[in-house]
């Protein structure tokens, strides 16, 4: 009985003092009248349980149901644009700084610092995913509803279906809609994007036909665009500079020059060791769509090889060669830095 008591006491919800300061990150001072909402995992997922309003100093306490089996979840919102905070089970719920920021429809600095689209032709079609990541350095976040932050291509062979994901700076992967602009094929994505690195994934199928051209086009603001293939896979067109393997994945790099393409793409993607790698990990399971793995996986290792790169184009494929290479002195394709191009 005494078991089952303290068994109950610990999953219960405890009443806790939640207290802080909410910050403007834009201006560097305390947001008075900001309104503060508490947000804790119920059965049914995140449930509001609770709300304050920052005085004069920014500070704001509340006491709410807590529980002990998840994150509790602060939230405010300043010029259209919601932030969260979390509290980690655990971790002291008193004194947490919440930082918001001053929106703007102008972008500022934020800007595409890195735009990947990877080609995997399948019997069903040509899978083709989309990574953008935003770099805002600026203390603004842009949010533009009747223009959107991200715009994007998408071709007709698509009718219209494309998956979207979105994850601010320190956040998840949120899905988001593609809005119809005033161009039949350049669609919109409102999503604030927030100071520090914004990330969109998308993922949309077209018919393929070995060989057969296919035309895109760059709809956003990018310092660089990458096209890539996996192995097996042979990509060839105009304006491109071609980087090389990575080793690892095996996947094939190229730099676009321009604001447009026009490629076509012959064989079929085969297994590289990495997939292997993937496979053992997974219990065996069939890689599938390599870009699914691959992408994230490359990207990430970003932060860990920096340090050993610098001064290098900070793209994970490049970084991952880079570093491998420099332990073995062998030259490398990739030892080249791609043209960058601007775009006004």
């Amino acid at each position: 009985m005494k078991r089952v008591l303290a068994f109950l006491a610990v999953c219960a919800p405890a009443l806790a003092a939640i207290s802080g300061t909410v910050i403007n990150g834009t201006t560097g001072q305390p947001q008075p009248g900001a309104a503060v909402t508490l947000m804790t995992m119920g059965a049914a997922g995140p449930e509001e349980t609770g709300g304050a309003t920052a005085d004069a100093q920014g500070k704001f306490s509340l006491n709410a149901q807590v529980s002990a089996q998840g994150p509790t979840l602060l939230r405010a919102t300043l010029d259209g644009v919601t932030y969260t905070q979390i509290i980690p089970p655990g971790t002291p719920s008193e004194g947490v700084t919440l930082q918001i920021y001053n929106a703007s429809k102008d972008p500022g600095p934020a800007k595409v610092s890195k735009h990947l689209i990877f080609f995997d032709p399948t019997d069903k079609g040509l899978v083709i995913n989309e990574a953008y990541l935003f770099s805002n350095s600026g203390k603004t976040a842009w949010n533009d509803p009747a223009n959107g932050t991200l715009r994007f291509f998408l071709p007709a062979g698509a009718q219209g279906k494309v998956q979207i994901n979105a994850t601010a700076p320190g956040g998840m992967p949120l899905p988001e809609s593609a809005l119809k602009t005033d161009k039949a094929d350049i669609y919109k994505v409102n999503f604030p994007v927030r100071p520090g690195e914004t990330r969109f994934d998308l993922n949309y199928t077209t018919p393929y036909t070995a060989g057969a051209p296919y035309a895109g086009k760059i709809a956003s603001r990018d310092d660089n665009t990458y096209l890539i293939v996996p192995k097996g896979v042979t990509l060839t067109g105009d304006n491109l500079s071609d980087m090389g393997q990575e080793p690892r994945t095996e996947a094939h790099l190229y730099g676009l020059k321009d604001t447009a393409f026009k490629i076509s793409l012959t064989g079929t993607a085969q297994p590289s060791a990495a997939d292997a790698d993937t496979s053992a990990d997974s219990g065996g399971q069939d890689p599938g769509n390599q870009i699914t793995e691959i992408m994230p996986r490359i990207l990430n290792q970003k932060t860990s090889i920096l340090a050993l790169a610098l001064g290098i184009l900070a793209l994970g494929f490049i970084l991952l060669y880079r570093s491998s290479a420099s332990s073995t002195a062998t030259p490398s394709p990739l030892s080249r830095e791609p043209n960058e191009r601007s775009r006004g």
